[in-house]
């Protein structure tokens, strides 16, 4: 299911946040400079400037009614995956009168929610080195819902349900195993479910990172003292001072 965003005039940018303005006046280049920054994306034009190339795919459109007292009041919600089939993928979700708004702000929503993934080729069958699948065995849940996800070899493609392929898919998977449990009738839970595995890629890598980097401080820190033991252990010893004794 597509969606063709309808053609807005282009205005100039004037960005608000700090981070908006180093991406404005090009001291950041790269969306990876931003993830790296550890601030939150809080303008769209950051992601319109930095990935160009993003892609849109409306999953799920559904609608709610409430009354007031003027009567029923409909709202449409809108699940809108974001992906360049590259390594990027993001999920909005957009609520409006309008199911033409409700797109947009689901579109707008999952700009502030890109994530990176990390690639890589993780099949012991396959073993090739590229970026067609993920690098390991990982799991992601939201609320009732589960998503594990298996590498695979080159040619298997995607084994997954409707909802959790449309996420690997953009987000640049091509060959990869999962399976699903829990409530996977939710659309949006089992979307979130299959970004949160994708995204603890990167955590279990920045974990790794952050372990290694502990233990050269611990190295490190090892080198000193011991350098410090041989150094003192080097000194000569002060000689004693002996106080003169008076012999009547």
């Amino acid at each position: 299911m597509g969606y063709q965003r309808r053609e807005r005039e282009v205005k100039e940018w004037i960005p608000k946040t700090e981070l908006g303005k180093k991406v404005a006046s090009g001291e950041i280049t790269s969306v990876d400079e931003v993830f790296a920054s550890g601030k939150k994306i809080l303008e769209v034009e950051i992601i319109d400037r930095l990935l160009p190339d993003l892609k849109d795919e409306v999953v799920e459109i559904s609608s709610k009614q409430r009354m007031t007292a003027y009567g029923r009041k409909q709202t449409m919600r809108a699940v809108v995956l974001l992906g360049n089939r590259g390594g990027y993928i993001g999920v909005g979700v957009g609520k409006a009168a309008e199911t033409r708004d409700a797109i947009q702000e689901g579109i707008n929503d999952a700009k502030k929610h890109i994530i990176k993934v990390d690639l890589g080729c993780g099949s012991w069958e396959c073993g090739c080195g590229t970026g067609h699948s993920i690098k390991r065995k990982t799991r992601g849940k939201s609320s009732s819902s589960e998503v594990n996800l298996i590498p695979a070899p080159k040619g298997v493609g995607i084994v997954a349900g409707e909802f959790a392929k449309k996420v690997l898919e953009l987000a640049g998977v091509n060959d990869c195993w999962s399976f699903s449990k829990g409530r996977t009738k939710n659309v949006l839970n089992t979307v979130l479910a299959t970004i949160d595995a994708l995204e603890s890629l990167n955590r279990l890598k920045k974990g790794k990172k952050m372990i290694e980097e502990i233990k050269e401080e611990l190295k490190t820190e090892a080198i000193v003292t011991d350098s410090e033991k041989v150094e003192k252990k080097g000194e000569e010893k002060p000689a004693e001072t002996a106080e003169a004794v008076k012999v009547e």
